[in-house]
């Protein structure tokens, strides 16, 4: 029982540590930093420049939509980069498995296309 517990003492250290440097971490900024902020700090911030209207206004559904497009998209590639380093691994299975993943993305794509999300107006 004495030995399992010393294989452990090296885990037990290091999250003593971890939890001890996490503490020291939090407090020290408390401390040393100037609890003096200007009122330029404390002002409203938006964009670069100041705030310039309410904050609970609507925005234009398009913001979101280029977001997913650019998400969904922004994954294919990171799809891709998998796929490319295990392609002799995954074999023709693989290979025409992903063929189908860019199949179902370029239909998606085409559809966004057609449909005019793409443009911006």
């Amino acid at each position: 029982m004495e030995n399992l517990l010393i294989e452990y003492l090296p885990i037990l250290l290091f999250i003593g540590l971890a939890l001890g440097l996490s503490i020291v971490l939090t407090i020290v900024p408390f401390v040393i930093a100037p609890q003096k902020p200007d009122p330029e700090k404390l002002s409203a911030y938006e964009c670069g420049f100041n705030a310039f209207d309410d904050a609970r206004m609507k925005f234009d559904v398009r913001f979101y939509l280029v977001a997913i497009l650019f998400i969904i998209f922004d994954l294919e590639v990171a799809f891709l980069f998998p796929w490319a380093i295990t392609l002799k691994e995954t074999g023709v299975a693989g290979f025409f498995s992903m063929l189908a993943f860019l199949a179902v993305l370029t239909v998606g794509f085409i559809y966004e296309w057609k449909k005019g999300a793409l443009e911006w107006e």
